[in-house]
């Protein structure tokens, strides 16, 4: 039996691991916490990663835990329209959910097969004198196939390719979901999602809707994300979230509510960070491939993270359903580097574009930054949409 590794087990980790184990194949997950942990916060799965769930098979139980996002707009800080509608796009519609839930499925779509080791810490990576292997000291662990999805810090992709540092993204990020039993009561007229961009920082909001209510998720409250320009906070989270509700002060309805009905427990800073280099592959010959962050960590205007790491995954598994080791793999390794490299690199040239009007920095004063923002945004943020959501699954028989 074709047997593979598979190191990590966030988002791109877990889904790949249930893909490979679905379509035949003997699956190690190696994990370095001692048990599997979910995220916390929310995500938005934008159609894009909608459709990558349906590939895997994982879009069963997606009406029971997400919530469809109704678009109304983008605005400025005072309320004022940059852009008043966001219908629908043919790409479809993108979706709230909880990672708690998310983490659930995929969990629950491993199976009993996939032989799960926790508390591994991967510091040694074979790549001569037989198949792939990686090690943590004291034991190794060999495949036909090596899958790295340790993230953008990866142990497996800083011994294979070197050359690709992570680095700052010049600003940082907060996730909250506010509980149901405590978020604000929004008026009747107020959107149920919403996006506020100033200069240099933007607020998210998307309700998670009612708990165990129809059309929510099974957790319910209110998804909120902030980005500010600069390095990540070292201050505990309540002095954070003091720092949020400063910068956020006189921003429109329901800004204000929502980070005051924020508790520091609540709240989750990401710092962002993105490789530059993007590797030259993300294959390696000795039998190695790069998932999600570990291959393609970016500077992540759209909040597409998650997507494309499930892109990955269900490429993967198309591109290797009937490979067997040797040529076959060699092979079908190399078509899914045709096939994810150019897509990442043109978003993250696209995200580097929009990074710059974004966070809105230089010699401007901030009266022609608002006047900027104001007239590139809205289209930049809609074509770098566009592109991202523009991605159909291939064919799991490829030729």
């Amino acid at each position: 039996m074709r047997s593979a590794i598979v190191v990590g087990a966030g988002i791109a980790g877990l889904a790949a691991a249930g893909a490979l184990a679905r379509t035949g194949w003997q699956v190690t997950l190696l994990e370095r916490e001692e048990r599997l942990r979910p995220g916390r916060a929310g995500l938005l799965l934008w159609p894009n990663g909608i459709r990558a769930l349906q590939a895997l098979g994982l879009d069963g139980g997606l009406d029971a835990i997400a919530t469809p996002v109704q678009r109304a707009g983008l605005r400025r800080p005072d309320g004022h329209w940059l852009r008043q509608s966001a219908p629908e796009t043919a790409q479809g519609t993108p979706y709230v959910v909880h990672r708690e839930d998310m983490h659930d499925v995929f969990v629950a779509a491993l199976g009993s097969k996939i032989d799960i080791r926790t508390g591994v810490t991967v510091r040694t990576v074979r790549t001569e004198g037989g198949r792939p292997g990686v090690g943590d000291g004291r034991s190794t662990w060999e495949a036909d196939l090596v899958v790295a999805a340790d993230g953008v810090h990866s142990a497996v992709r800083q011994r294979l390719v070197p050359g690709a540092q992570a680095v700052s993204g010049g600003y940082a990020a907060w996730r909250a979901v506010i509980p149901w039993y405590r978020a604000p009561h929004l008026p009747p007229d107020t959107p149920s999602a919403g996006e506020t961009l100033g200069v240099g920082h933007r607020f998210v909001h998307a309700s998670l809707g009612e708990r165990r209510s129809a059309g929510a998720s099974s957790r319910g409250g209110i998804y909120w994300v902030a980005t500010a320009p600069g390095a990540a906070r070292p201050e505990p989270s309540a002095v954070q979230l003091t720092l949020l509700r400063r910068w956020f002060a006189g921003w429109h309805d329901p800004i204000g509510d929502l980070l005051a009905a924020t508790d520091p427990d609540d709240l989750v800073q990401e710092p962002v960070t993105e490789l530059r280099p993007l590797p030259e592959s993300f294959v390696h010959p000795a039998g190695y491939v790069l998932l999600g962050d570990a291959a393609h960590a970016l500077a992540d205007h759209l909040g597409q993270g998650a997507c494309l790491a499930l892109e990955d995954a269900v490429t993967l598994q198309a591109l290797v359903h009937d490979a067997e080791p040797g040529t076959a793999l060699t092979a079908a390794l190399h078509g899914y580097d045709r096939a994810r490299r150019p897509r990442v690199a043109r978003l993250a040239r696209q995200g580097r574009r929009l990074g710059t009007v974004l966070q809105a920095s230089g010699r401007l004063g901030a009266r022609a930054r608002g006047m900027a923002l104001g007239a590139l945004a809205p289209r930049l943020l809609e074509s770098a949409a566009t592109a991202a959501n523009d991605w159909r699954p291939p064919s799991p028989h490829p030729p």
